[in-house]
C-alpha cells in the first residue's frame, strides 16, 4: 500500500525543481498522488476498510490544498503538474 523507497526516489527525481529538492509541492503532490493510486486499488478488493478510507479521504484533501497553493503561486507550474500526473480538474 505504501510507496517503495525506490519509487519514492523515482518521484523525487522526476519532479524535483532543483538538485536535492523533496520537500516542494510538485514532489509532495507526486507522492501523494502515488499513494492514493495505490490505496485505491487496495479498496477495489478491501471493500470494508473503513479505517484506510479516512486515510485516503485526508490524503486527498492534503492534495488539494497542495495544488491549492501552487496555483495561487504559480498558474504555469500548476497546469503543468496536474497534466503530468493525471489529475483531472
Amino acid at each position: 500500500m505504501s510507496v517503495t523507497p525506490e519509487r519514492k526516489q523515482e518521484l523525487i527525481k522526476e519532479y524535483a525543481t532543483t538538485s536535492g529538492d523533496t520537500g516542494s509541492p510538485e514532489v509532495q503532490i507526486a507522492i501523494l498522488t502515488e499513494r492514493i493510486t495505490n490505496l485505491t486499488e487496495h479498496f477495489k478488493t478491501h471493500k470494508k476498510d473503513n479505517h484506510s478510507r479516512r486515510g485516503l479521504l485526508k490524503m486527498v484533501s492534503q492534495r488539494r490544498r497542495l495544488l491549492d497553493y501552487v496555483k495561487n503561486v504559480d498558474e504555469g507550474r500548476y497546469q503543468s503538474v496536474i497534466k503530468s500526473l493525471g489529475i483531472r480538474r
